[in-house]
């Protein structure tokens, strides 16, 4: 039988593209501000959704590493994720073209080269399982490009 889990969300706006808002997830009440990004002609004084979509795949991409390498015993000591989307536009038309996902991997010092290996591995497959890059997949080109170091 199948679960389906429900994130409410609730946008609050007030003017145009010279106007800003708010976006809270009400779940947790955590809220950010809102704007139209400067290449829109907005004042950029918030986030906006592209930069939240990809927030939202780096951050579900980075658990999702984190969980993995935990169940197959990889000995992270942690992973910083760097994500850059790319949005097209031409003319009137925008298209959210690529998200590039730079996770930077640092394993236990006394890691050895099969851990190191199964990092690579699981970082490459981790976006796979990522419940956003899922719903993106076919429409958004996902690009993963690790960096393992130990500490």
């Amino acid at each position: 039988m199948a679960h389906l889990h429900e994130y409410p969300v609730r946008v609050e706006w007030t003017g145009g593209r010279e106007g800003g808002g708010t976006v809270t997830a009400e779940r947790s009440s955590s809220s950010q501000a809102l704007s139209v990004p400067p290449e829109f002609q907005g004042p950029g004084a918030g986030t906006n959704p592209e930069e939240l979509l990809a927030s939202a795949i780096a951050s579900c991409y980075t658990i999702t590493l984190g969980i993995i390498t935990a169940n197959q015993k990889v000995p992270v000591m942690n992973v910083v994720t760097q994500a850059v989307g790319t949005v097209e536009q031409s003319g009137m038309q925008f298209n959210y073209k690529s998200v590039v996902i730079r996770p930077t991997i640092t394993l236990a010092a006394d890691a050895d080269d099969a851990a190191e290996a199964k990092a690579h591995d699981l970082a490459h497959k981790a976006d796979g399982y990522c419940i956003i890059t899922n719903a993106v997949r076919g429409k958004v080109e996902i690009t993963v490009e690790p960096t393992v170091l130990r500490g």
